[in-house]
């Protein structure tokens, strides 16, 4: 008997006889043993998993000690634990704020200061660029040390303990997790610095027990097939040190780890549990597709590649469920999707290609880039546990590797504006996106608008939120005192807060127009899951005046439960009038100025309207 008819039967003195009464508590009764016995048994589930998984990678019997020395610590690591469980799917509802802490505002303690302000901007999620002991050759991904903060991003001396260092961060996340702001942070799992004490160890010689934690070579002639990732700055992928070479993808100061030694796997196990004991909410897992090298193959996306991070979500599932596991993997989203696997890999990913098509589509006034790249023969649809990250510069560059190279000199011609620009020779472009948008608030705002409103997490780079211009000083200081010509350091210089607070105070300045427009958007953005969560849904748009060549209207209708939001942005330079939307009139609220509204639309140049369809 349902709780409605036990009401109704109440109601007229007619209650539920014993009999009903003990069905009902054998549902319910029944329904709780299930869940219970679930919970129970999800654990021994991951376990089997785990060690399945393992001896795909390391059958031999030797490796097997290693596997239950992981168990034994991610059983500690469970018994330590005193957070809150992780709200399922929390990824797909966050605006994510990325930033290098120093250049932000100095110390942990200066970003603790600019907390409130974030939460008011609509942040929810906080991506901590590289935090962790380095030499800083790399910006901070070159990791010498994988349990140690930097000690300067916490104002404190190079001397200070790592347990000294640990209770100020644990400061930091209890700040942010009071403003309900999750903090995830990057960890370079390809690649170490080469002062790292394993590389020191390793280099060493052969018989050194921490030689096979790395890559070594006689000769330069293994992984031929694979390609170079930072051309024009380093033209080989080995590097030699004394009479061998040592493998690198990236700069030839971060060697490569070697996923082949189990005791490898261990530390980067151990380097994820010891993290999670501290609170954090997720980690960026950097550069994925390289994890696994294997001769006679490119080494990007091998089907080792993808176990590794199952061991790695195994993990996570077990110690802390729905602890996000990003992957930074630059590849067509075909290959990205493969990084979810069957919802037992990675939680989100990146979707590179996606914003050279936004450019494209604002450099050219035409919807098609963006429209096809979105188009499930390009990008796959993906389980509905997993999401998209999407961003308008991945945090350091407009990256035009995921292009043709057709679509490469578009891009490249129209957006790269001073030579110094350029990255990679033509295959990124750094620079900040005011510089990129020429300084246009309606430019800058209508790009926000596209990523806010298509389907996945958003991602803001920081300082972008008040259209921070490139910074020259900062790029050829860093370019004197190396003598590396790397121009992903016109975007990283810190920021100036007086300076900044005082532009923002100027309702007529650039920043301040910007940073409304933005609060404008996460204001609405944050007040339903339709974004996060919705179908996307593309429109057939008929404009009063005739037809145009190209497509300048982004339309789009993004419908989640009973909710439809239809999006509507000008992509040009021109006024244009919209009679009808898949050949109907449609009526229903502005979301920015709460009115009624109803077709005909008329965008201005580069104006974008969100309506709740009535």
């Amino acid at each position: 008997m349902s709780a409605n008819k036990i009401k109704f039967a109440a109601t007229y003195n007619c209650l539920p006889t014993c009999d009903e009464l003990s069905l009902i508590f054998i549902g319910q009764f029944l329904r709780y043993l299930i869940a219970k016995i679930s919970i129970m048994t999800k654990p021994i589930e991951i376990k089997n998993r785990l060690q399945t998984l393992w001896h795909q990678l390391y059958p031999e019997p030797e490796h097997q000690p290693v596997l239950s020395k992981l168990m034994v610590e991610m059983e500690d690591t469970l018994s330590e634990l005193h957070f809150k469980p992780q709200a399922e799917g929390w990824y797909k509802d966050a605006v994510v704020y990325s930033l290098y802490i120093d250049l932000f505002n100095h110390t942990f303690d200066g970003l603790i200061e600019k907390l409130d302000m974030l939460k008011e901007l609509g942040i929810n999620c906080l991506w901590l660029l590289p935090l962790l002991e380095s030499p800083m050759r790399d910006a901070g991904f070159d990791i010498k040390d994988y349990r140690n903060i930097r000690a300067s991003l916490l104002g404190l001396p190079d001397t200070t303990s790592q347990e000294v260092k640990q209770q100020e961060f644990r400061k930091f996340l209890t700040e942010a997790h009071d403003r309900g702001i999750r903090v995830i942070f990057d960890v370079a799992m390809n690649h170490t610095s080469e002062e790292h004490p394993w590389f020191v160890e390793s280099r060493k010689g052969p018989d050194n027990p921490y030689r096979d934690y790395y890559i070594w070579n006689k000769d330069t002639n293994k992984y031929q097939e694979t390609r170079l990732l930072f051309k024009g700055m380093c033209p080989s992928n080995w590097e030699k040190s004394g009479d061998w070479y040592f493998f690198h993808r990236f700069f030839e100061f971060q060697p490569d780890l070697n996923y082949k030694n189990p005791q490898v796997m261990l530390e980067i196990c151990r380097v994820l549990l010891f993290w999670l004991r501290q609170g954090l909410d997720g980690f960026r897992a950097d550069a994925i597709p390289y994890l696994w090298k294997e001769e006679g193959t490119d080494c990007e996306n091998l089907p080792q590649t993808h176990v590794i991070l199952k061991i790695f979500r195994a993990l996570l599932d077990y110690v802390r469920p729905n602890t996000l596991l990003l992957a930074e993997a630059c590849q067509p989203p075909v290959e990205v999707v493969r990084y979810f696997g069957n919802n037992d890999e990675c939680h989100a990913g990146y979707h590179f290609p996606l914003m050279p098509m936004i450019f494209k589509s604002l450099a050219v006034a035409d919807a098609t880039s963006v429209m096809e790249v979105l188009s499930p023969e390009v990008t796959p649809e993906i389980p509905a546990d997993n999401q998209w990250f999407l961003f308008l510069r991945l945090h350091d560059e407009l990256t035009l590797e995921m292009v043709t190279p057709e679509d490469r000199k578009i891009i490249h011609d129209h957006y790269c504006k001073q030579p110094h620009w350029d990255f990679r020779v033509g295959e990124g472009i750094s620079a900040r996106l005011a510089e990129l948008l020429d300084r246009d608030e309606r430019k800058i705002a209508l790009a926000y608008s596209i990523m806010f409103t298509l389907p996945g997490t958003p991602v803001i780079y920081y300082g972008d939120e008040f259209a921070r211009l490139n910074d020259d000083a900062f790029y050829h200081a860093f370019k004197k005192e190396t003598g590396k010509d790397d121009s992903r350091y016109l975007v990283r210089g810190p920021l100036n807060w007086d300076e900044t607070e005082e532009k923002l105070s100027d309702k007529n300045s650039l920043a301040s127009k910007v940073n409304k427009r933005i609060r404008e958007m996460l204001a609405i953005r944050n007040q339903t899951k339709t974004f996060g969560r919705g179908q996307l849904k593309w429109v057939n748009i008929t404009l009063f005046t005739s037809n145009p060549p190209h497509q300048p209207i982004l339309g789009y209708y993004r419908i989640h439960e009973k909710e439809q939001l239809l999006i509507l942005q000008n992509l040009s330079d021109t006024m244009h009038t919209i009679t009808r939307i898949d050949d109907q009139t449609i009526s229903g609220e502005n979301l920015f100025t709460g009115l009624k509204v109803h077709s005909p639309f008329t965008l201005k140049p580069f104006e974008y309207v969100w309506i709740k369809v009535s």
